[in-house]
Order: C-alpha cells, then sequence, then structure tokens
C-alpha cells in the first residue's frame, strides 16, 4: 500500500490524556508517527501539539483523509468540554501540500531576492504565486524568476480600492500566506482582521526608539551596539504582531550607517525566511499575542 505523510496541529485548554489520545487515535486508524512536539503553557493554560504521521491509502489508493478529520474532529470536541476556555484548534495538512504565497514589496528588495533565491533553489516550503508592489521598480526581479507581478500603486485616497485588488489578487492565485518583504505600507484594519494569522511582516527591531526613515542612521548617532530584525504575524496594531523569529548582530563603533545599513538587510531576509519557513511547515501556532515555535 502507498502512504501519505501529514501535520497535525492543535491547540486546546490543557488537561491530561490529550498526546495519549491523539496517539491512540493515530494507531486505531494504522497511522505511523514520525514526528511530535508538545508544550503545556502555565501561564495560558493552553496546550499545543503538532505531529507528523504516516497514513495508508486503503485499497482504492486514496488516503482516508476525511475520515482522519472526522475522528481528530470528534477528539477535538472533547478537548474542550468542561473547561473556561472552549476554544480548540485543530489543523490537518498533508505535508507534500505547499502553501502558496503573495509577496509584497515597494522599493528594497533583498528580501524579495532572498525569498525567490530559495524557493528556486529548493531551501523555501513554499510557492511564489506572484509579487505585489506599489512601485514598479522591481518588476525586473520578479520576472528574472518568471514570477508575476502586479503593480497596484496606492494612497490614502486609494487604499480600500488597491486593497480589495489585492484580496482579489489572493483569491485568484489560492494564496494562503502574503508576506511584507519590505513593504512600506500600513495595511488597514479591515485588512489585517481579514488575513488574521495569514500576513507575516519583516522589520528592523532591537531599535525600538529609532523609528520613521532612516533607522539605521539614527542607531549610528546614538552609538547602539546591537542590531536585528524582527519577524512577526501582522495585526492592526503597527508593529505589535506575534513574533516569529528575530536576528540579531553584534556592531562596533567603527560600523558607518552605511554598514550598519548592510548588516541589518542580511538580518532581515534571514530572520524572515526563516519564518515563512517555519510558517510554512505549520510550526508556528499562536498563542495569544505571542507565537510557540516547534523547531
Amino acid at each position: 500500500m502507498s502512504e501519505r505523510e501529514y501535520i497535525l496541529t492543535l491547540s486546546c485548554p490543557d488537561s491530561r490524556g490529550i498526546v495519549a489520545a491523539v496517539a491512540n487515535l493515530l494507531s486505531d486508524h494504522g497511522c505511523n508517527i514520525t514526528e511530535s512536539q508538545q508544550y503545556g503553557d502555565h501561564y495560558t493554560g493552553r496546550f499545543f501539539l503538532r505531529m507528523q504521521f504516516l497514513a495508508e491509502a486503503g485499497e482504492d489508493g486514496v488516503v482516508g483523509e476525511d475520515v482522519l478529520r472526522g475522528a481528530f474532529a470528534a477528539l477535538a470536541g472533547d478537548f474542550g468540554e468542561g473547561s473556561g476556555d472552549p476554544v480548540v484548534e485543530w489543523s490537518l495538512q498533508p505535508t507534500d501540500a505547499r502553501p502558496r504565497m503573495i509577496v509584497m514589496v515597494s522599493k528594497f528588495g533583498h528580501c524579495l531576492n532572498d525569498l525567490l533565491y530559495r524557493q528556486r533553489s529548493g531551501l523555501l516550503d513554499v510557492d511564489i504565486a506572484a509579487v505585489v508592489s506599489n512601485h514598479p521598480d522591481l518588476e525586473f526581479l520578479a520576472a528574472s524568476y518568471g514570477v508575476d507581478f502586479h503593480h497596484l500603486p496606492v494612497n490614502a485616497q486609494t487604499k480600500l480600492e488597491q486593497e480589495a485588488r489585492l484580496l482579489e489578487l489572493v483569491d485568484s492565485y489560492d494564496a494562503d500566506l502574503i508576506v511584507l518583504a519590505r513593504y512600506m505600507q500600513v495595511l488597514s484594519e479591515q485588512m489585517c482582521t481579514k488575513m488574521s494569522g495569514r500576513i507575516i511582516n519583516i522589520h528592523h527591531s532591537f531599535l525600538p526608539s529609532f523609528k520613521g526613515a532612516r533607522p539605521y542612521h539614527q542607531a549610528h548617532a546614538r552609538g547602539v551596539k546591537l542590531i536585528g530584525a524582527t519577524a512577526h504575524y501582522v495585526t492592526a496594531d503597527l508593529d505589535e504582531g506575534p513574533i516569529i523569529e528575530q536576528e540579531v548582530s553584534r556592531v562596533a563603533h567603527t560600523d558607518s550607517p552605511e554598514r550598519l545599513t548592510a548588516i541589518g538587510r542580511d538580518l532581515e531576509s534571514v530572520a524572515l525566511a526563516r519564518a515563512v519557513n517555519w510558517h510554512a511547515q505549520r510550526r508556528v501556532l499562536m498563542n495569544g499575542e505571542k507565537t510557540v515555535i516547534f523547531g
């Protein structure tokens, strides 16, 4: 018989026997667990689980995915019973189902170039369906990788219209994720809500005092010793969404603003690529205003 591998993620109120219940369910359905990670958060009272497992195909050669989903749905209902927090979130996806994403960018191309290269090289478990930008400058870069490019200019008067067009592209490309690869526009609250948990942003971090333009020049003027970058989910609270990954580098008084900028761009590219890959591999689970990362 042929086999297909799946990833199960689960978040629910913490209680005894969750891992055993899931493992027994998989065993009862002839599945073999290949990887398992779990975490109980004492502070939030929630439990998080990620399991990879192999399921055998039936006699007709089709994996009984609907059967598994029905079984997990029934089991998940049990995990929420009798608790003050009945919210149970779970997902079941085949490992070969690669997420499709739209990358949004303005004029800085380092993160976009890094994502495109990683995908082409097989280092990123996603398919980049399209690039969207409020400027035409990086169309050549998308074209060089054979990726569709859409120029959607925006200003205060056209923001909602532009975002409506963006959502049309999400639907037409069947995109699971939007990645803001140095996209220098603030998304509306409506957009953040509609795509909650499905937009990842990158920005300079460890520089909280240096907002606005030319942050690395501001950092240089203040003699900082560490610079970094943070990848996070986008929420209506600007740059305050749940953090997925951070990268940092020590710098010296001899480093010029241009040198800090170059180091910072490398940090941004690395942190964003990791965050996108972890999301694609379903290793990131939401835990209120923070995340659980199963490495």
